[in-house]
């Protein structure tokens, strides 16, 4: 049996890559948009992608099982759990007429890539449909399962968060029974051999979980053992009530992926190529109905920048911050060295931004006749924040999680996570100067931005709640 691990550094997700050497078959699970990668992959190591799988429909990516089933004719392994509202929609509606060759799982159901089997367990908490897919090889001589993918069920150190219904997607009062549901699966774990290898669709950084460690993959035994979310459930209440409590908020985005993934991502054929542009043509153009992206570094942007463009550096906060911040009908423009144009667009598409029209040189903006028709954003130091805050024409908005702002935070702030803060442009006063800040600086510059971007008067704090400690120790 053939393994790989294909894994996103930025939406800390993990693909699977399984494939039959006997047979030359090979199998995707979870797979992201930009699928060329997998069937790269697959081809170097003599395999051909046969077929993809969803653990479930999945709200932090697009989904790249519809590209493959359209792009190579891949055998799509979807879920039949839960009630109408969680039914994948798009298995008949194939590009040019017809369905897509799938089957549809429920639990206990096994199918096979060569001398591999994969069975189905149905593990919802996280989701209602959710599954997970034990596989056995049998071209080994196996009779028991070498690992588990679990997707968003059982992290290395966590479990999948089961409050994402209601605080991303808008399903009120879901949350506590979905923990309660997710208490009854974690029961499931002691059924299955303690040498199972877990497979997990995400790591640490992800906001599927509140503490997902940073060790790519662990054992049924050891998570029973040692993951706090597992040996919480000894009692049902104590653990609904940890499994709730402190999770972050999730990015807006989040709605649009479950979704996209439930009606069917749209069939991109491959990846969008931007035109070339100049600063000037970036200058003609309506920063308040298309969505300009500087991901020059922060200094730089503050410095001179189109009007209403937005700054979000190629770190890997990127399409997190992107997707929460862009509307997926708009236009999208860039500011980005050409070597890393493709990364920006791979990202973006991932998060279901896929409206990528044109792209600038960043270093264009270094020359001396574009510098004069770029605006600045102010930022200021901790002794000019006293300053303002003192007069009564200054707001401080703090955009860290809302558990963040609970320990500590600056007198009279009010509090919006950065990745929810378009949803609560409403709740912000336009008529006064804002002060935004974090913990460092750095998600406040962004914010900072998408709020100059909306027509706010803001001002950032340059290193943030650290740098206000500092000055008071």
């Amino acid at each position: 049996m053939f393994m790989r691990i294909i894994y996103d550094e930025k939406l800390a997700q993990a693909a699977y890559l399984i494939g039959c050497q006997k047979s030359g078959e090979a199998i995707v699970i979870d797979p992201e948009r930009d699928v060329d990668r997998y069937i790269d992959l697959a081809s170097e190591h003599g395999l051909r992608i046969s077929a993809v799988a969803e653990t479930h429909i999945h709200a932090d990516f697009v989904s790249g099982a519809r590209e493959l089933a359209e792009r190579i004719g891949a055998r799509v392994y979807l879920s039949d759990e839960g009630d109408a509202d969680w039914k994948y929609q798009w298995l008949t509606k194939k590009i040019g007429g017809g369905s897509y060759d799938h089957q549809l799982l429920n639990d206990g159901d096994i199918f096979s890539i060569g001398m591999i089997d994969f069975r189905a367990m149905h593990t919802p908490g996280h989701t209602p449909e959710h599954l997970a897919f034990l596989v056995t090889d049998r071209g080994g001589g196996a009779t028991e399962p070498i690992g588990i993918a679990t997707g968003d069920f059982l992290f290395v150190g966590d479990l999948g968060r089961p409050d994402l219904l209601e605080s991303a997607a808008g399903h009120a009062g879901a949350m506590e029974p979905a923990a309660r549901t997710l208490f009854d699966t974690v029961g499931k774990l002691g059924a299955l051999p303690d040498f199972t290898q877990v497979w997990p669709a995400h790591g640490a950084g992800s906001a599927c979980g509140k503490s997902l460690g940073a060790v790519p993959t662990s054992t049924i035994g050891y998570e029973k053992r040692f993951n706090v979310a597992v040996r919480e459930a000894k009692s049902e209440q104590s653990f609904v009530d940890f499994i709730l409590s402190g999770q972050p908020e999730p990015p807006l985005y989040f709605a649009n992926m479950k979704r996209d993934n439930k009606n069917g991502p749209r069939v991109l054929g491959g990846l969008p190529e931007p035109a070339k542009q100049t600063v000037a043509d970036l200058l003609e153009l309506d920063a308040s109905q298309v969505a300009i992206i500087d991901t020059r570094p922060w200094d730089a942007f503050r410095n001179g920048h189109i009007p209403g463009s937005m700054s979000f550096p190629l770190t890997n906060a990127f399409n997190t911050d992107a997707g929460s911040m862009i509307s997926d009908e708009e236009d999208i423009y860039l500011v980005i060295s050409s070597d890393d144009r493709e990364e920006a667009v791979r990202d973006l598409i991932r998060v279901g931004l896929d409206h990528i029209k044109g792209w600038v040189e960043a270093a264009d903006f270094d020359e001396a006749d574009n510098q004069a028709n770029l605006v600045g954003l102010e930022e200021v130091d901790i002794g000019h924040a006293r300053s303002l805050m003192t007069q009564g024409d200054t707001q401080v908005i703090d955009v860290r999680r809302a558990t963040e702002f609970a320990e500590g935070h600056l007198p009279g702030a009010i509090n919006f996570a950065h990745t929810r803060l378009a949803e609560h442009l409403s709740d912000i006063p336009r008529d006064k100067t804002l002060l935004v800040n974090c913990r460092s600086g750095g998600r406040s510059a962004r914010a900072s931005a998408f709020l100059q971007r909306r027509g706010f008067k803001v001002v950032n704090l340059r290193g943030g709640m650290l740098a206000w400690e500092q000055a008071k120790a």
